[in-house]
This record gives C-alpha cells, sequence and structure tokens, in this order.
C-alpha cells in the first residue's frame, strides 16, 4: 500500500492525539499539479484518494489520476480506472454462493498444479449470516426462539460449510445467525470511515471503503463509507485482490433544504427521493446528498436515504463526513481515538462537510424536505410512490388496470374453519423490517407508540393479518424494551420474529393454510404492507399480489385497518371502547414525543455490550463440528452446497473466443425485469423443476426452504433461473412463470434449456429497458450462464446485473437508441447469429443476424456493453473467476 509512486508528492503525516499516520493528501496533491481537486463531490475526493494510494504505473497511472482532475472540466468522464475498496461485506445468501466458488477455485488451483494456498481473500471479508431466517412463527413471545430452532434445522448444512471457510480462510469472518442485518451491523459496528493500516513500520489512514454481495450495502454511504453493490462474482474477484474496473462515474447533487414538517417520517421521505431520482435517471451515477436540508436529518435519516440507492438506481447515496458522523460513531461505541481520527483526517483531507460547500457536480436536483408528505409505494415497484391519502384510490385503479378486476374491490369469501372472511385488498401480511426502516430509532420508536395508543383506544389488529418484527440488529430491542413500547408492539401481535432480512426477502413463511386457500381458490388480490425496501412481483409471499412500502408506524396502522381500500389517511381506523371512530391522527405520536423517548432509551452502552464478543454467536453455532482442511470435503448428498462445474475441462490457456452461431431464443422480456424474475430468493414451488429435483432427493415439501438459501448448490439453482411465479415470457403469452416454447411446445425454461444444451445450440435472450434491475445476485447471471445463454439483447441494463454477466463470460448487447425486439418483429421463433465476436472492442459494435421463421433475415447493430479493457480480458479468459484463477496459479 505504501509502495505508491506518488508522482503527485501527496504522502504526507498527520498527527493525532500522541498517535501520527501516513495518509495521501489530496490538498498537497491539488498543489503538485491536481489543479481544483478540492471543488470535487466529496464521494470523487474518495475515489481519488484511492487512486493516489494505489499508484503503481501498471493498473493505476499518473493520466488516471489527472482524468480525475479533468473530470472537473466535463463533469464526465469516459476515463477507465481500477479502484480497490478497503474490504468486502457480504450475506449468507450471497456469500455462501462466494465461498463455494472459493472452495471451487481451491479444487481447480490444485487439479491445474497450483497451491491451494493462493486462493484467499486479500482483503478483509466479513460475511453476516442475515437473510436466512424465516417468519414461519409470529405473534407470540416463543416466536423467536422457534424461528431460530427452524432456521438452523433448515440451514444445518450451509452453516456446516461456513464455519468450515471461518477456520480455512484467512481475512474472513463470520457473524453468526441472529445478530441482525448485515447492513445494519455495518452500519452500528464495522464501518469505521477513516481505515487504518499498519504496513512497513508506519500507520497508514485512508477512507474505509467497501464492496458487498447486496445492493443495499450502499446504506454505509450515510457514514461517509463509500460502498455499494457489486455480484458475488465481482466480490470475489475485490477479495483476491483483482482491482474493481469502472469509468470515473458521474456524481449527481441532490440538494435538500428545509425541515421535515411534524409526522413526516424517513421513510416518506425516501420514497420521494426515489420517485425523484428514477425520473431523473441515475443508473450508473453516483448520487451525492447536500445543503442545510441535512443538518435536520439525523445519520439514521440519512442512512434511511442511502440504503435505498439501488431503489433510486444510483450505484450510491453519498453523504460526507460531518459532525453527525462523529456524534453517531460515538454513540455506537466507536474506540475514542478513531473518532479523533475520523474528524482530523476528513478535515485535514477537505473531507468534511461544515454546511456551506457546494462542490462541482455532473448535474443537480433540489427538494424542500418540508413538502414531504405521508406515502406509500406500490403494488411492486419502490419507485411508485403513492401519497398516503390517494392510497385507497390507487388500490382501486390498480385493481382495474393491472388485475382487470374493476367492481371486485368488494368482493369478501368466507375462509373454512374461521369467524371472518376475506376479500381483495385485504392486508394478509404487516412487516416491520429490512434494513432501510430498522437503522432508524425514530421510525421504530414511533411505531411503538402507535402501538401503544391504539392499544389505549382499544383497537386490534384484524385476525387475518400475519404481523411480525424483525429488527436489523439485537440493539433495536434493547431500546424498544427500555423505551417500554415491545410490550405495546406485543399485544398487537408485532413480536419479536427474528434478527435479519425476513419479509423483505421473501422470508415471510406461510399463511394460515385456509387462508391461503381461500385466496388461491377464490383469484383475490391480497396484499402485504412492510418497511423495507422491495416490493418486487413474486418477493414477499406466493398468495400475495400487490405490496406495499411504508414507514413502520404506517405498517403498524394498516394492520389495524386491514385492507387497502380503507384511507388510513382519513378514514376511521375502527372504534374505541366507547364506539367512537378512532382515526390515524388520533393514535399518531409527536416528532417532540419520539424525539425525548429516543434520547431516553438509547446509549453507547447497548452497542458496547452487544457487540462485544459478536463473531461468538449463540450455543447453536458454536454446536457446529467444522470438517475439512485447506480443501472442501464436499458432501455428495447434499441439496444445498455443492462443487459448481464452472472449472470443469478448464486449462491454463483460454480457447479462443468464437461468433454465436444459429443460436435460438429462450425468452423475450419487456421492461423492468428484476434479478428476482431471474434469479428468485423465495418459495420453491413443489410443481417447479426445482421443487422436483429436490422431493427425487427425498426432500420434504416443508424441508424446501428457499432459492436464497441453496444459492450453494448449482443444481437448484439453475432449475430456479427464470422461475419466478410472476414472470412473463412474451413467448408464451398471457402466462405466468418459468417457461418457453421450443418447436411450438410449452415446456419449462430449464427443460428447454437442457435439451438445446444436448443439441449444442447455444441460447439468447431479448428484453425491454432496465433488465437486471434489483439486487445485486450473483445467481442471476449464474444461472444465465449454465442454461447456454451466450447474449443477452435489451434496449438497457441495470448496472450491476450487466457486470455479472460480463463476469460469467455472457455478452450484453443493447439496441440503438429507439429500437426493440418488437420494433424488429421478433417473436421467438428466430435464430439468431452474433457476430465479430473474435474481435470484440469495448463498447463496439456488433452485427445481430435474425433469420425470421419464414427465411428472411435482418442484420441489427447493437451496442456491445462489454465496456473496459479488463472487462474483455475476463470475456476472453471465460468469466473474472477463471481469469483470477489462471493468475493465481501463474503467479
Amino acid at each position: 500500500m505504501t509502495q505508491s509512486l506518488d508522482s503527485f508528492k501527496s504522502k504526507t503525516t498527520l498527527q493525532v492525539g500522541d498517535k501520527t499516520y501516513t495518509y495521501f493528501s489530496i490538498p498537497e496533491a491539488e498543489k503538485n499539479g491536481l489543479e481544483g481537486v478540492s471543488k470535487l463531490p466529496y464521494s470523487l475526493k474518495v475515489v481519488l484518494e484511492n487512486l493516489l494510494r494505489f499508484e503503481d504505473g501498471r493498473t493505476v497511472k499518473a493520466e488516471d489520476i489527472k482524468a480525475v482532475a479533468k473530470w472537473l472540466v466535463e463533469r464526465k468522464s469516459s476515463h477507465e480506472i481500477a479502484y480497490r475498496p478497503a474490504r468486502v461485506l457480504m450475506q449468507d445468501f450471497t456469500g455462501v454462493p462466494a465461498v463455494v466458488d472459493l472452495a471451487a477455485m481451491r479444487d481447480a488451483a490444485v487439479k491445474l498444479g497450483g497451491d491451494p494456498k493462493k486462493v484467499n481473500p486479500l482483503v478483509p471479508v466479513d460475511l453476516v449470516i442475515d437473510h436466512s431466517v424465516m417468519v414461519d412463527y409470529f405473534g407470540t413471545q416463543d416466536a423467536f426462539k422457534k424461528n431460530v430452532e427452524m432456521e438452523y434445522e433448515r440451514n444445518g448444512e450451509r452453516y456446516e460449510f461456513l464455519r468450515w471457510g471461518q477456520s480455512a480462510f484467512d481475512n474472513f469472518r463470520a457473524v453468526p445467525p441472529g445478530t441482525g442485518i448485515c447492513h445494519q451491523v455495518n452500519l452500528e459496528y464495522l464501518a469505521q470511515t477513516v481505515w487504518t493500516k499498519d504496513e512497513d513500520g508506519e500507520t497508514v489512514a485512508y477512507p474505509d471503503t467497501l464492496v458487498g454481495t447486496d445492493s443495499h450495502t450502499t446504506m454505509i454511504n450515510a457514514l461517509a463509507v463509500l460502498g455499494w453493490g457489486v455480484g458475488g462474482i465481482e466480490a470475489e474477484a475485490a477479495m483476491l485482490g483483482q482491482p474493481i474496473s469502472m469509468l470515473i462515474p458521474e456524481v449527481i447533487g441532490f440538494k435538500m433544504t428545509g425541515k421535515l414538517n411534524e409526522g413526516i417520517t424517513a421513510t416518506d421521505l425516501v420514497l420521494r427521493v426515489v420517485e425523484m431520482l428514477r425520473a431523473k435517471g441515475v443508473v450508473g451515477k453516483f448520487v451525492e446528498f447536500y445543503g442545510e436540508g441535512l443538518d435536520h436529518l439525523s445519520l439514521e435519516d440519512e442512512a434511511t436515504i442511502a440504503n435505498m440507492a439501488p431503489e433510486y438506481g444510483a450505484t450510491c447515496g453519498f453523504f460526507p463526513v460531518d459532525r453527525d458522523t462523529l456524534n453517531y460513531l460515538e454513540a455506537t461505541g466507536r474506540d475514542k481515538d478513531r473518532v479523533a481520527l475520523v474528524e482530523a483526517y476528513s478535515k485535514a483531507q477537505g473531507m468534511f462537510r461544515s454546511g456551506t460547500e457546494e462542490p462541482v457536480f455532473t448535474d443537480t436536483l433540489e427538494l424542500d424536505i418540508s413538502t414531504v408528505v405521508p406515502a406509500v409505494s406500490g403494488p411492486k415497484r419502490p419507485q411508485d410512490r403513492i401519497n398516503l391519502s390517494d392510497a385507497a384510490a390507487g388500490f382501486a385503479k390498480t385493481m382495474e388496470d393491472e388485475f382487470q378486476k374493476a367492481g371486485e374491490l368488494s368482493k369478501r369469501v368466507a375462509v373454512e374453519g374461521k369467524s371472518f372472511d376475506i376479500g381483495n385488498g385485504d392486508v394478509v401480511i404487516a412487516a416491520i423490517t429490512s434494513c432501510t426502516n430498522t437503522s432508524n430509532p425514530s421510525v421504530l420508536i414511533g411505531a411503538g407508540l402507535v402501538a401503544r395508543n391504539a392499544l389505549a383506544k382499544g383497537l386490534k389488529v384484524k385476525p387475518w393479518v400475519k404481523t411480525s418484527l424483525a429488527p436489523g440488529s439485537q440493539v433495536v430491542t434493547d431500546y424498544l424494551n427500555k423505551a417500554g413500547v415491545q410490550d405495546d408492539l406485543d399485544a398487537l401481535g408485532f413480536s419479536l420474529a427474528g434478527y435479519g432480512c425476513t419479509t423483505c426477502i421473501g422470508n415471510s413463511g406461510p399463511l394460515d393454510p385456509a387462508i391461503s386457500e381461500a385466496i388461491n381458490a377464490n383469484d383475490l388480490i391480497a396484499c402485504s404492507v412492510l418497511s423495507g425496501n422491495r416490493n418486487f412481483e413474486g418477493r414477499v409471499n406466493p398468495d400475495v399480489r400487490a405490496n406495499y412500502l411504508a414507514s413502520p408506524p404506517l405498517v403498524v396502522a394498516y394492520a389495524i385497518a386491514g385492507n387497502l381500500n380503507i384511507n388510513v389517511a382519513e378514514d376511521s381506523l375502527g372504534d374505541d371502547q366507547d364506539g367512537n371512530p378512532v382515526y390515524l391522527k388520533d393514535i399518531w405520536p409527536s416528532t417532540a414525543e419520539i424525539a425525548a423517548l429516543i434520547r431516553s432509551s438509547i446509549n453507547e452502552g447497548m452497542f458496547r455490550e452487544r457487540y462485544g464478543d459478536v463473531f461468538k454467536g449463540d450455543e447453536h453455532w458454536q454446536a457446529i463440528k467444522v470438517e475439512g482442511g485447506m480443501t472442501y470435503k464436499w458432501p455428495t448428498s447434499s441439496t444445498y452446497v455443492a462443487n459448481p462445474p464452472y472449472f470443469e475441462d478448464m486449462t491454463m490457456e483460454p480457447k479462443p473466443l468464437e461468433d454465436i452461431e444459429g443460436a435460438a431464443v429462450m425468452g423475450l422480456f419487456l421492461d423492468s425485469i428484476t434479478t428476482d424474475h431471474i434469479s428468485p430468493a423465495g418459495n420453491i414451488k413443489a410443481e417447479s423443476p426445482a421443487g422436483e429435483y429436490l422431493a427425487e432427493h427425498q426432500v420434504a415439501r416443508k424441508d424446501f426452504n428457499s432459492y436464497g438459501a441453496r444459492r450453494g448448490n448449482h443444481n437448484v439453482m439453475m432449475r430456479g433461473t427464470f422461475a419466478n411465479i410472476r414472470i412473463k415470457n412474451q413467448m408464451v403469452p398471457g402466462v405466468e412463470g418459468g417457461v418457453t416454447t421450443k418447436d411450438g411446445e410449452k415446456k419449462w425454461i430449464y427443460d428447454a434449456c437442457m435439451e438445446y444444451q444436448e443439441a449444442g445450440t447455444p441460447l439468447v435472450i431479448f428484453a425491454g429497458k432496465e433488465y437486471g434491475s434489483g439486487s445485486s445476485r450473483d445467481w442471476a447471471a449464474k444461472g444465465t450462464k449454465l442454461l447456454g445463454v451466450r447474449a443477452v439483447i435489451t434496449e438497457s441494463f441495470e448496472r450491476i446485473h450487466r457486470s455479472n454477466l460480463v463476469g460469467m463470460g455472457v455478452i450484453p448487447l443493447v439496441f440503438k437508441e429507439g429500437e426493440s425486439w418488437q420494433s424488429h418483429g421478433i417473436t421467438g421463433q428466430e435464430r439468431v447469429t452474433i457476430k465479430g465476436i473474435a474481435d470484440i472492442k469495448p463498447r463496439c459494435m456488433m452485427d445481430v443476424e435474425v433469420t425470421y421463421a419464414d427465411g428472411t433475415t435482418k442484420v441489427i447493430e447493437c451496442l456491445c456493453r462489454v465496456d473496459t479493457e479488463d472487462e474483455l480480458e475476463y470475456i476472453k479468459a471465460g468469466g473474472i473467476l477463471h481469469y483470477v484463477l489462471r493468475n493465481l496459479v501463474n503467479s
């Protein structure tokens, strides 16, 4: 690290108390040739420091550093740089397959005659097991205990594997189940804002930076830690010492003015921000927040906004270091010397926000946050914000437009064995969950106070509502108990269900069988209301077709109202003990009341105690036996963990690239196909290729678990690719689910792809805009590759998925502006030849030759979205893992 060529003489020292730190100074670099860089956005200053520190004349050259200064002229750049994050963060859904790949690479290294010890993380890696807990039990005092027991029962094989990884790999730590959501654990404990490393007798200080295998890694930008989500594929390369190749990004400045009005939550604010930035178009760009409005937001409010960067499409949503940053680090029990270093370092670097600066941005937009009003977002996209007062009318319109059920709003049916009926619009899931909101005490204590006030009025939750509370850290339980509101939440059914990402990832657990039967037998549009960040089709629960994001207090209100047809902003939620109507305003707490309870209920001792021995785990974790040494002993009977086929028949020299000849079309898709559509995380249906595979391997239906939990087994995940129950392949119009046509016959996509592979026929996919939006899900790319897809041709890609496709050796292509598969009359019966692959260059134009069913042909010119020279190397190598492995074996 300290071997930088230092062309701009930026290396210097910083004295903080009695400690001396070496660092690479941006002000010094400005004096020595990088004119004007003090005016850069704060987020780009972090990137600039990274280049100064790693300048080696090969991966980082002086001209790369100069390009950041030149960015100030054009305010954008096409210059490619090599960026090295300080660390990697994983959650278990995406982390397990990453560790599986590392284990497979060790096996492959042995076969290639290399040393398996070389396959080892070179930067610190933290994996937080947070995505495996499901809400099987709810609404009772023992729900948490029972859900934890069920989690270990389901995931024993995965957890044994992770315990092996914890002992087998250097620089790898696992935070055990039941601790919290990775992003909140990162915010409250792992992140340091300024990182240090002892090297060659010096202590080097530098900005804390990371990439994570979850798209909501972006939450940490609230703590001025530059981080974003990447696929597991990219994360593995970063772990193994490969720089992340990226273009110097555009940076959109989002100016905030004013102050939130009484009763408005951070959730209401972030839904407005998501709506604005989606409309602006910020995919692949940094967003940086500034303006005096930040002075009126807590750091937890800013974390709420930073968290949802994937929902507004940005690479990250960055907040600079300011006084709130230092206060938060102190309040969460960080070391006092570290807090002093953060202040001194950020001020020395010109990275400390005092409130008056306005950096140079590519473009800006502005929001007076006093104009924000209560809102929800749905029924299936986070950006589809609806004013709370319009939510009931919005649902009625959804019933008409989306579900073609105009006039059925009042339809209700009996539920067998129950004393109630259910109908369209009924809220069957009300979940306080997810990293977005459970990191923020204001909305959680607010929810507790809504519960307390509702109970005082005699209100109850409707009997068809499945309620749950899944905080992002154990500290939440401490302060809810100290505030006295956990008892009130318990009384309404919002008992602790687990610490982790539950409903938001699709781990909502099953509905009551009688309710599920009534919904499906009568084709009802059941709803969920959750305090999450994701509400995509088919994600929350297979029985629920309309999903709404809302603040935790509104989740409680909707659980009481029980139906989306009720205008909770204005209609009565129910009657009090005297028969008088009770309105939302009657139970909504004041901002001052929430703030007072926060002050009296939260202290740094809670954080120190909860995180004091965070890697130890409970008795379940400690009881897991660790087997295996340098390489893993793959259990042959496991349906959770298997040695993937990526490195079969791999040789030290990659095969030459060849054109794609006579490819069949596997799928035609419209806009906004998410990684959830491509590789679902939730329930595995018995009537699906994955369900049939598990049944054949003697797995009982109740033990199917979820796709997310089985990402360590390619046999399940290949069968689950394009298996979302709501995906619509336009080759099979009017049908939902993972099907396609082959020779005029409707088939499961997996089955058809295997037949094509058997015949040696390559495959392509056509899609619309924003293909691959949503979570940073590497299996969306891995599954695509293993099904035999060689190229994906779209109107546009979401950032992470495009990168992941390249990482798996799949070529992403984009139609010219105004063109689409529809405009070219493609029906799925065509054969496709893509020429020029042997001579592929970054962002070159390529000819896609389409032969139609009647024998006519057309050549469509498309942009190849292999964006950089490094990405080109990955394509030539057959994928990023092959590229890295060959380098390691050769080193």
